[in-house]
C-alpha cells in the first residue's frame, strides 16, 4: 500500500512477466470495506502497474503491448478484497479453530530473527498462553508446540496481537506463527508464485475476488454486524456459456462459497465476544457438459460433452467438498426436472445418476443428499408461494449440518441446553456449535434462482444466529422487518456482483418477482438485463475469458509458442491432463475420497488438519505492525477522525435506512407495512414480461404442470416434515386505499397540530409581554399617548405584573468564564470510574462480575428456567 490510510504501508499483489521484463502491481488506493472483530478489510480502489527493468535497456517486444492490455482487462479495482490481520480465504470456523495436537518437530527460524528479540508462546495444558523471550540461537531448538498458540490463525500472518505486543517497543521485531491461505480463492496466486518465498512478507498480500458487504443491526443502540462474504474460486474461472460444468480435476465454474458473518460488535476481539457464520456454496453442474455458441440465440441447447459412467469428475468435486466442508453435503438443485422439450432437464437426470453412484460406496450417515425443487415450475403457478417452500428446505437444511457459534462458556452451556438448538445436527463444544457440512445450491446459471434460494438459506440462518447470540427469543424472522430488508439487500448486492463477473449483466429476476410483489415498472429492468446479458454473452466474453486466462496462469506466454489469442480453445489449458502434462492420481470407481477426509468425517479435513507443518509457518515482523498489534491499528487516538469518513458511520444501518419516518418501535424484527404495492391479482407473477427465467431455452415451452397435486412436503424423495409455520410465508393486501397514497401528518411525522389549550395560551402571552416591556421606550413610558391601542390595553396588565413581581431564574448555572480562558466543567468520581472500566474492558477484556451482577444474573437464571 502506498501512502493509504494512517501510515504508509506497502503492499504488491504480485509480479506478472509476458515476453520482456518482469511488472510489479502495487496497491495505489483503498477503501475500508468490512469490520470482523478488531481486523479491517479493505477493497482496492486503485492499482498501479510499474515496468522494473530500466527503461533505456528495455527489450522491446511486438507481443507485448496487446498482452499487458489483455492483463489490464481485468479490472482491480472492482471487487478485489485483502486483509492485513484475517484471512479472507478461510471461513470464521477455521480461522477461530484451536490447534488441537502439536506440530511434530521444529520449525526452523525466518530470516532477520538473529538481529531482535523473539516473542514465543508456551501452550499450557489448559490451552492458555504465556509468553516469554529468548534469544534467536534458541528457536531451532524450541519444539513447533510452544511455538503454537491458542488463537494462531485469528490473526495471521502471525499472532494474537494484544498479548504479543504487551510489553514490547515499537522498533522491535516479533515472531509467531501464521497459516497458509487457501490457493484457490488467492486470485493472486500465480503473481506471487515465483517471488512469494524471496520477497519480504510486507509486500505480500493475498487478495480475494468476489463480494464483501456487511451492514449494522441497530437492536435499541446495540450494534449487531451482519457481514455478507462471497469468495470466488480461481479454479475454471471464466464467464457464463465459455466455462460451463467442470474440468477434469473436480473444479466446477462459478463456483463462489458464501458466508454469512454475525457478531456482536460490543466487544472488540473475537476470542471474548459473541459471534456466529454460515457458510453455503454454489457452483456448475460437476459434469462434462457446455452449450454451443455458434448456434445464434438467447440459450443455446445443452449438451454432454463426455460419458462419465463411473462420475469420476463429479467424485473428485465432492471429495473437494468434503475436505474443506465435512459431511453431510446437502444438494440442493434447482434445474428443471420436467419438459416439454428436454433442455434443463438433461442435467438433472444425469447429476441424479451421478449423486445415486456416489453414494453406493458411502455409509448412510455420511451420504450426499439431494433435493430437486423445480423452481421455475413452482413459479409460474398462481397460488403456489416458492418463499415458503425454500423455508421449510432451509430449515431441513439448517437441521442437518448446523451452524457455527462462539460463546462465552457459561451463555454456551445454557445454549447447548435449548430445544431449538438441540434439534441442530452440529457438533456442539463447550464454547459453542461447528458447522459440519454444506449446502450445495446450483441451477444452470447459478444466478439468478440460486441467489434467491441462497437468500432463504441465510434468512433462516441469520433467525438462528440471532436466536443463539442472545438477541431473539425464538428462531424466528418475518419478511417486511428492517433486519430482513437488509439481509436480502446484501443477497441482491451479492447476486448482482456475481451475475456482472460471470453472465455481465445484474441478475434478471430477484427476490421479490419470486416473493410475487415486484411492480410493474421492474419489467422494463428486466428486459434490459437480459438484453445485456445477451450481448455480452455473445460478442465480450471471449475478451474477458482471455483476460482470466492471462491473470490466473492458465495461458503463460513464452517465446515460441502460439499466442494466447492465436488458440482455437482453451479447453486444453483447463484441462492438462488430457495432454499428459501432470498426471492426476487415479482414484478407484468405488473409493473416489480420500483416506483421510473419510476417516475424519463428520469434521472437515481441513479444520482437523489445521496443525500440519505444511500448513503454518513463522513469520517476523515490527511490534507496531497491524498484524500483531491490532488494538495499534483500530484505536488511534492521536489521530484526528472526521467522522463523515468514518467507516462505522457511514455503513449500512438498519435504523437509519430501513426504518420508516415516523416509527414508534425501533426494533428492526418488526414487521412493518409495504411501501410497495402488490401486483393485482391475476396478473403476471414472473417479474420478466416473457414469463420465462433467465436459465430458460429460447425453444422451450416451459415445464409441465400436470403434477400441480403432489406432495408440497417431498422433495425429489428427501421428506421434509416441518409443518408450515405463519413466517414461512407472507400474507400481504392488495388494496391501496386513499390513506396509503396520502398519509397524514401524523403518520410520517408522529405530530399532529392541534388547537392550544390554556396553559400554552398563558405561556405565549407572558412571553408577549415581556417582549413587549423590555422594548417600550422611555419616552412611551413617560407619555402614554405615544402608546398605540395594543400597548396601551396591556398596561393594566404590566402594573399587575409589576406589582406582583416577575422573579425569572436560569435554567442552567454556568461558572464566570472569560473570552481569554473557559474553566473546563468537574467530571465526578462515577463518571471517570465508568470510563475506567470501559479502557480497561478494551484492553484486557471483560472482568470478573460484580456481586450485584451475579445476583441479578442468578434471580434471572431462576426465573428463566427454574
Amino acid at each position: 500500500m502506498i501512502d493509504g490510510g494512517n501510515k504508509s504501508k506497502r503492499a504488491a499483489q504480485g509480479f506478472v512477466r509476458f515476453l520482456e521484463g518482469p511488472y510489479i502491481i502495487l496497491i495505489t488506493k483503498r477503501k475500508k470495506a468490512a469490520l470482523i472483530g478488531p481486523h479491517t478489510v479493505y477493497k482496492i480502489e486503485d492499482t498501479s502497474m510499474l515496468y522494473i527493468p530500466n527503461e533505456t535497456v528495455r527489450y522491446v517486444h511486438p507481443d507485448e503491448s496487446r498482452y499487458v492490455r489483455m492483463f489490464q482487462n481485468v479490472d482491480l479495482s472492482s471487487n478485489f478484497y485483502f486483509s492485513y490481520s484475517y484471512d479472507l480465504t478461510h471461513n470464521l470456523q477455521y480461522n477461530m479453530a484451536n490447534i488441537k495436537r502439536p506440530v511434530q518437530g521444529p520449525i526452523p527460524p525466518p530470516d532477520g530473527c538473529n538481529r531482535s528479540k523473539l516473542l514465543v508462546w508456551e501452550a499450557s495444558l489448559e490451552g492458555e498462553l504465556n509468553s516469554s523471550r529468548c534469544s534467536s540461537e534458541e528457536i531451532p531448538d524450541i519444539a513447533a508446540s510452544e511455538l503454537g498458540m491458542r488463537e494462531a490463525s485469528l490473526y495471521p500472518p502471525v499472532m494474537n496481537g494484544s498479548a504479543s505486543v504487551k510489553g514490547a517497543n515499537e522498533n522491535e521485531s516479533v515472531c509467531g506463527i501464521r497459516q497458509k491461505p487457501t490457493r484457490k480463492f488467492v486470485w493472486n496466486n500465480h503473481l506471487l508464485k515465483q517471488v512469494e518465498s524471496k520477497v519480504h512478507h510486507d509486500w505480500i498480500l493475498y487478495i480475494i475476488h468476489g463480494f464483501i458487504g456487511q451492514s449494522n443491526i441497530g437492536v435499541y443502540g446495540k450494534s449487531i454486524y451482519l457481514t455478507l462474504i462471497g469468495r470466488r474460486s480461481n479454479e475454471f474461472a471464466g464467464t457464463r456459456f465459455l466455462k460451463r460444468g467442470a474440468n477434469c480435476e473436480g473444479s466446477v465454474a462459478n463456483e463462489i462459497e458464501t458466508e454469512q458473518i454475525v457478531q456482536d460488535t460490543s466487544v472488540t476481539f473475537l476470542a471474548h465476544t459473541k459471534v456466529s457464520s454460515y457458510v453455503q456454496l454454489r457452483g456448475s453442474v460437476p459434469l462434462f457438459w457446455s452449450q454451443d455458441l455458434n448456434k445464434m440465440g438467447p440459450k443455446p441447447p445443452i449438451t454432454l460433452d463426455q460419458r462419465d459412467p463411473y462420475a469420476s469428475v463429479a467424485g473428485r468435486h465432492f471429495n473437494q467438498v468434503l475436505r474443506r466442508y465435512g459431511a453431510p453435503v446437502i444438494v440442493l438443485n434447482l434445474v428443471k426436472t420436467r419438459e416439454r422439450k428436454r433442455h434443463e432437464s438433461i442435467l438433472s437426470e444425469e447429476f441424479v445418476d451421478a449423486i445415486n453412484y456416489l453414494n453406493q460406496f458411502l455409509p448412510p450417515q455420511h451420504a450426499i443428499q439431494y433435493i430437486g425443487f423445480d423452481m421455475a415450475r413452482v413459479t409460474k403457478r398462481k397460488n403456489a408461494d416458492v418463499m415458503m417452500r425454500l423455508a421449510r428446505i432451509a430449515r431441513y437444511c439448517l437441521k442437518q449440518t448446523g451452524i457455527f457459534f462462539c460463546l462465552p462458556s457459561r451463555q454456551a452451556e445454557c445454549m447447548s441446553k435449548d430445544d431449538e438448538l438441540k434439534m441442530l445436527q452440529g457438533r456442539l463444544n463447550k464454547n459453542g456449535c461447528k458447522q459440519t457440512g454444506v449446502v450445495r445450491t446450483n441451477c444452470v446459471d447459478c444466478l439468478d434462482r440460486t441467489n434467491t434460494a441462497q437468500f432463504a438459506l441465510g434468512k433462516c440462518a441469520l433467525a438462528y444466529q440471532l436466536y443463539a447470540l442472545g438477541v431473539l427469543e425464538k428462531p424466528n424472522l418475518d419478511f417486511d422487518t428492517d433486519c430482513v430488508k437488509m439481509l436480502e439487500e446484501l443477497y441482491e448486492d451479492h447476486g448482482d456482483t456475481v451475475a456482472l463477473q460471470y453472465g455481465g449483466s445484474q441478475l434478471v429476476h430477484r427476490i421479490k418477482g419470486y416473493r410475487k410483489i415486484a411492480p410493474w415498472t421492474s419489467h422494463s429492468r428486466d428486459i434490459m438485463q437480459t438484453l445485456s446479458r445477451y450481448y455480452s454473452n455473445t460478442f465480450s466474453d471471449v475478451e474477458k475469458q482471455q483476460a482470466f486466462n492471462l491473470f490466473l496462469g492458465v495461458f503463460e506466454p513464452a517465446e515460441g509458442q502460439p499466442n494466447l489469442w492465436e488458440l482455437p480453445t482453451d479447453f486444453y489449458l483447463h484441462n492438462p491432463t488430457t495432454l499428459g502434462r501432470s498426471l492426476m492420481r487415479n482414484l478407484s470407481y468405488s473409493q473416489w475420497w480420500d483416506a483421510e477426509v473419510f476417516e475424519h468425517l463428520p469434521m472437515p479435513y481441513e479444520e482437523v488438519s489445521k496443525s500440519e507443518v505444511e500448513q503454518l509457518e513463522v513469520a517476523v515482523v515490527p511490534a507496531s505492525n497491524e498484524n500483531v498489534n491490532i488494538f495499534f491499528e483500530f484505536y488511534r487516538p492521536f489521530d484526528l477522525t472526521v467522522f463523515d469518513d468514518l467507516y462505522q458511520y457511514y455503513m449500512s444501518h438498519a435504523t437509519r435506512k430501513y426504518m420508516p419516518k415516523g416509527a414508534k418501535d425501533f426494533s428492526p424484527f418488526l414487521v412493518r407495512e409495504n411501501p410497495e404495492p402488490a401486483d393485482k391479482i391475476g396478473q403476471e407473477t414472473n417479474p420478466n414480461i416473457s414469463g420465462k427465467d433467465s436459465t430458460a431455452s429460447s425453444t422451450s415451452q416451459g415445464s409441465d404442470d400436470t403434477s400441480s397435486s403432489e406432495d408440497p412436503s417431498v422433495e425429489a424423495g428427501v421428506h421434509l416434515s416441518e409443518s408450515t409455520s405463519p413466517y414461512d410465508s407472507e400474507h400481504e393486501s392488495n388494496y391501496v386505499s386513499f390513506k396509503d397514497l396520502f398519509p397524514s401528518m401524523k403518520r410520517v411525522y408522529d405530530t399532529e397540530i392541534k388547537e392550544p389549550n390554556d396553559r400554552d395560551k398563558n405561556i405565549y402571552e407572558r412571553y408577549v409581554e415581556i417582549g413587549q416591556g423590555c422594548h417600550q421606550t422611555m419616552e412611551q413610558k413617560q407619555n402614554p399617548a405615544l402608546m398605540n391601542d395594543f400597548e396601551k390595553s396591556l398596561v393594566p396588565h404590566r402594573a399587575r405584573k409589576v406589582q406582583q413581581g416577575l422573579d425569572i431564574y436560569p435554567v442552567s448555572g454556568f461558572k464566570l468564564d472569560s473570552t481569554f480562558g473557559v474553566e473546563p466543567p468537574p467530571v465526578s468520581l462515577q463518571s471517570r470510574e465508568i470510563y475506567k472500566s470501559y479502557v480497561e474492558r478494551g484492553l484486557y477484556g471483560a472482568g470478573p462480575p460484580t456481586d450485584h451482577d451475579k445476583h441479578t444474573y442468578l434471580k434471572y437464571i431462576q426465573m428463566k428456567y427454574m
